[in-house]
């Protein structure tokens, strides 16, 4: 019999089970993970290529201040309301582990991200799910009644791609005693982002990543913008370098490389709404999106079936075994040769 090594908690919990990733070099088109289809910028490469041996045998700056201005620079918000972390879901986790606890709620609409409710169980908090309707509604009123000690909403959602009205955050944000946390992974592909709410209300946090827009899923580098006051708590239970001098080399440069970033976008917001034509013509159901994929359902609800057909054919898409999902996949956009592929595969399946 094996020895309690773990915490109860721990043995029982369910993982978060990341997408399926591919071995190096394998022939597969990869549209279930939302990485962007195209390279980093030129600049960031530069960067890489230049970093010097030095910044490898000293510890990295504790505060990324290379990277913080960069975001100051570019998103216009001072250098002190930004906090660097490794990847959004460190920024999720340094969140959770400052606020929450089991007399402290994280709450949430879903289905929405599922690593807040891993998060929270690692902290022995109550995860209280909210459902969307089908119209993807935000559940305003239970939301501020449940009042969380953390409110996550994912904005554009995943894996519904809808983009939550500013309306609604703002009179969330009025209404809630704890955070609002909005998780902006997707900001660069939407129409607007929620980035002035921070500067409007004091218990409002913006988390962002580089690893959509930008094409640096690999990098693991994400931020938090709020105010000073607000990121002094956090600061207390992030590691002491969680981010590394590659990371903010790197970064600092793809974010101050706008017009490749912007260039890329708009070849995704294309093909996304190329795509979703296709899809339909398919006879798919396919939900509005402001992020880098697509949710559908196929005709027949036949989800996990195409899922599965097109994984023996090398196309990997993304399929949630769980209720109100289970009819539904999540395609990432790729670039047009990749969706070609795939939409020549999908006729005989659906």
């Amino acid at each position: 019999m094996a020895r309690p090594y773990f915490r109860p908690s721990i043995d029982a919990l369910v993982g978060y089970k990341p997408g399926e990733q591919p071995k190096p070099g394998e022939p597969i088109i990869k549209l279930n993970t939302n990485e962007n289809p195209y390279s980093p910028s030129p600049k960031a490469i530069a960067a890489l290529s230049d970093l010097a041996p030095e910044a490898l045998r000293r510890y990295p700056d504790p505060y990324a201040s290379l990277f913080r201005r960069a975001v100051s620079d570019v998103l216009g918000v001072p250098p002190d309301w930004v906090l660097v972390g490794n990847g959004s879901d460190d920024i999720l986790n340094i969140i959770i582990r400052a606020c929450a606890e089991p007399s402290r709620p994280v709450v949430y609409p879903s289905p929405t991200y599922v690593l807040y409710r891993t998060l929270s169980q690692l902290q022995l908090a109550e995860s209280v799910e909210i459902p969307y309707g089908e119209d993807f509604q935000l559940p305003l009123e239970a939301l501020v009644a449940a009042q969380g000690a953390v409110t996550f909403i994912a904005t554009p959602n995943s894996p519904s791609g809808h983009r939550v009205p500013h309306s609604d955050l703002r009179q969330l944000a009025s209404q809630l005693e704890g955070l609002l946390v909005i998780d902006e992974a997707y900001a660069d592909f939407a129409e607007e982002t929620a980035l002035a709410l921070a500067q409007e209300f004091d218990n409002v946090v913006i988390s962002r990543t580089l690893s959509k827009g930008y094409g640096l899923a690999g990098l693991r580098l994400g931020f938090a913008i709020a105010n000073p006051a607000l990121l002094t708590g956090l600061y207390k239970v992030r590691d002491s370098y969680s981010v590394d001098a590659v990371a903010i080399a790197v970064g600092a440069a793809a974010l101050r490389d706008q017009a490749y970033k912007d260039d890329c976008i708009a070849k995704v917001r294309r093909d996304r709404g190329h795509l979703a034509q296709a899809l339909q013509d398919l006879n798919f159901k396919v939900w509005p999106s402001e992020t880098n994929f697509l949710l559908t359902r196929p005709s027949r609800g036949n989800a996990e079936a195409i899922y599965l057909a097109l994984k023996q054919q090398n196309i990997l898409v993304r399929y949630f075994k769980q209720p109100g999902l289970d009819d539904k996949l999540r395609i990432t956009v790729g670039t047009p040769e990749q969706n070609a592929a795939l939409l020549s595969a999908l006729p005989a399946l659906a």
